[in-house]
């Protein structure tokens, strides 16, 4: 770690700037009370959506194409979550009351781990034109006992009926093309349909980000 480099945070990109450009909504899970997974407020009420460069060019490039081909809407849940923001999660009563999400293969990552600490990491959901969200065979966040894929309904290789498979085709395939298209790779978290993030040797060159790193208004939470 003491190798690795610091991203700048010039080099971070505010989505909720963009979506009315490229037609995607930002619903920042974690700065609700009634997020699905914690069950209460993790950001601060104003937070906002913040994406490396890199990663931002490929979700903004697929929202346009999944809007312009396919009718659809991107939902943008999270993305930069902050060393702070990981360490707050640590601490609420649902990961206190399941340690076993902490054990590999891990559904929670500690403070500082993954691509979400480094803004290389996106959690996208589709919803259509009205504002209706598309059946993805889960909720985002829904976390199960077991990560395995034929036990866990949100890992990708579950077996879900015709029409969930191909919504989350069409939300891949948006993705993996704009990465093409950007010359960047991108990985496809397998327990969880709805993460999107650069390569993890491509993130692991970066030191994780915390508040204090950032400018005022990047912050995620309030200190």
């Amino acid at each position: 770690m003491s190798d690795s480099k610091t991203i700048p945070p010039d080099d971070l990109i505010c989505m909720n700037l963009h979506a009315a450009t490229h037609h995607f909504r930002v619903d920042l899970a974690y700065a609700r009370d009634d997020n699905l997974l914690f069950g209460e407020r993790i950001y601060k009420k104003d937070a906002t959506l913040w994406l490396h460069k890199d990663l931002a060019r490929i979700v903004l490039s697929a929202a346009l194409t999944c809007y312009q081909e396919h009718h659809m809407r991107f939902v943008l849940y999270d993305g930069l979550r902050t060393v702070d923001a990981q360490e707050k999660m640590m601490r609420t009563k649902r990961a206190l009351d399941n340690p076993h999400w902490m054990e590999p293969p891990r559904l929670l990552s500690p403070p500082g781990a993954g691509g979400h600490p480094r803004a290389m990491a996106i959690d996208i959901g589709l919803e259509t034109l009205d504002g209706q969200l598309i059946d993805m065979g889960t909720a985002f966040d829904f976390l199960a006992d077991s990560p395995h894929a034929d036990k866990h309904p949100a890992h990708r290789h579950y077996k879900h009926p015709e029409h969930i498979m191909k919504n989350r085709h069409i939300l891949d395939t948006c993705m993996i093309m704009a990465a093409l298209a950007e010359k960047t790779e991108i990985f496809l978290l397998p327990e969880e349909w709805w993460d999107y993030r650069l390569p993890s040797e491509t993130y692991n060159l970066y030191k994780p980000l915390s508040d204090q790193c950032l400018r005022s208004e990047m912050r995620q939470i309030k200190k």
